[in-house]
């Protein structure tokens, strides 16, 4: 159960950060960068839903466990798998959540049309909204990679490909929201040469 009555604490005033393990990192650690990054991917998947609620239930409702899961996932990234004791059971992505997203992903996508050429950021307020998420949500995969690569940290795969699933599902629900890709806006290689 979280419990937060008191919202500044001054402990980050010196630029440090507490891990959910107690370990105090720079704000500037790979790390906090690569869960802040993923905070930064939920709200924009936050502004998102604004457009998809009334208008996308079920993709509303995808979205949704979306942001649980984001998370689960921001909860992964700030314990990092040191082989210490900890007091309490780490939170873990898991495979499921990725095989959810790819069904969620294949239930979408099953009325698009194929692609034949890049889409460009845009169509409806909603498809718009969704292609930030998908970016953001690409940026957090990269310092999430980034962190797995580091000597001294570990990463749980299952994050990694959460990430991945996660921008490829962002991106197939913004053709979606664009009436299953017919108002895709799509790129036109040298158009304005």
């Amino acid at each position: 159960m979280v419990k937060l009555n008191k919202i500044y604490t001054r402990t980050g005033d010196n630029g440090t950060t507490g891990l959910g393990s107690g370990e105090r990192r720079l704000k500037s650690d790979l790390r906090v960068e690569a869960y802040g990054t993923v905070d930064e991917a939920n709200a924009c998947v936050g502004l998102a839903r604004v457009h998809t609620g009334a208008s996308h239930p079920a993709i509303d409702a995808m979205l949704a466990r979306i942001q649980n899961d984001l998370f689960d996932l921001g909860a992964d990234l700030a314990v990092p798998d040191t082989g210490k004791k900890l007091d309490y059971e780490p939170l873990r992505i898991v495979a499921s959540q990725v095989e959810r997203l790819e069904k969620d992903i294949d239930f979408l996508n099953k009325d698009i049309a194929p692609l034949k050429s890049f889409v460009l950021n845009g169509g409806t307020p909603a498809a718009a909204a969704l292609h930030l998420a998908r970016t953001v949500v690409r940026r957090a995969e990269r310092l999430t990679v980034a962190l797995a690569q580091e000597p001294a940290e570990h990463v749980n795969a299952e994050a990694v490909k959460y990430l991945n699933r996660a921008s490829d599902f962002l991106f197939v629900a913004a053709r979606a929201v664009n009436d299953n890709g017919k108002a895709d806006v799509l790129w036109v290689p040298g158009k304005n040469r």
